[in-house]
């Protein structure tokens, strides 16, 4: 399986947040350089913003967290393709405001992945596979 993190999985993850289910972390334990995490860039600038606005504490100087957090072969990242860009904007406009889920949905959509994630906005729009 093709596995997207959702920016809270991400940070879970790296964090060893007690709040990953056994299914989240058994994919995330599965992964090898063949078949490794992939997070949107996006996620990146979230972390950076929680950061900065003192709702996460990191480890290390927040430029060393992210590019260790995202560091190949285990994990790709995504960046906003003109295809990613054009399913943003043909998603429901009933679904989340958040430019950045919004992002993340469309980027899990475009690669084909199933989008590890415990938004509960995200699960009941159905637009994308989700393992929560």
């Amino acid at each position: 399986m093709k596995a997207l993190l959702d920016t809270h999985i991400l940070l879970y993850w790296l964090l060893k947040d007690s709040r990953l289910t056994d299914r989240q972390e058994e994919v995330i334990r599965r992964a090898d350089p063949d078949n490794p995490l992939w997070v949107a860039e996006i996620s990146l600038w979230e972390v950076a913003t929680l950061q900065s606005l003192g709702r996460i504490r990191l480890d290390l100087p927040l430029r060393d967290w992210l590019e260790a957090a995202v560091a190949p072969p285990l994990v790709q990242r995504v960046g906003i393709s003109p295809a990613i860009a054009a399913e943003v904007a043909s998603l429901p406009d009933s679904f989340h405001r958040d430019p950045a889920d919004r992002l993340i949905v469309s980027s899990a959509r475009v690669i084909g992945a199933t989008l590890l994630t415990s938004d509960q906005k995200i699960i009941e729009a159905d637009l994308v596979p989700t393992l929560s």
